[in-house]
């Protein structure tokens, strides 16, 4: 997508610290963080939703949480915990619609629901 700014960070248009990226995913560190640890894993293709019928949607969601896990082993926060978490659509606060996974940790995080 042209104005996808995650999509620009991806293909290197938008200057960012990429902290691991493959052929599938990049991770980036959230501007706005909510954790002392909060990281963003990112589809390098664009999905904006987890109900668009994109191709290989599965696969790539697998590869995110292989990545975050792989990240909090990194961080050195995988022993003491981490929360992951995907906002989808406008009513979850979701801010950029290009999917994306939420790696939050660093502090006891609050109990949700």
């Amino acid at each position: 997508m042209n104005d996808c700014v995650f999509c620009k960070i991806g293909a290197g248009d938008i200057p960012s610290t990429m902290l691991h990226k493959d052929e599938d995913v990049y991770v980036i560190a959230d501007i706005n963080p909510k954790a002392p640890t909060h990281l963003l894993i990112i589809p390098l293709e664009h999905v904006g939703a987890l109900t668009d019928d994109a191709p290989g949607r599965t696969a790539v969601l697998g590869r995110m949480v292989e990545v975050a896990s792989e990240m909090a082993k990194q961080e050195g926060i995988a022993s003491s915990g981490y929360r992951l978490i995907i906002n989808q659509g406008p009513d979850s606060g979701q801010e950029v619609p290009h999917l994306h996974l939420h790696l939050l940790a660093g502090r006891r995080l609050g109990a949700m629901g």
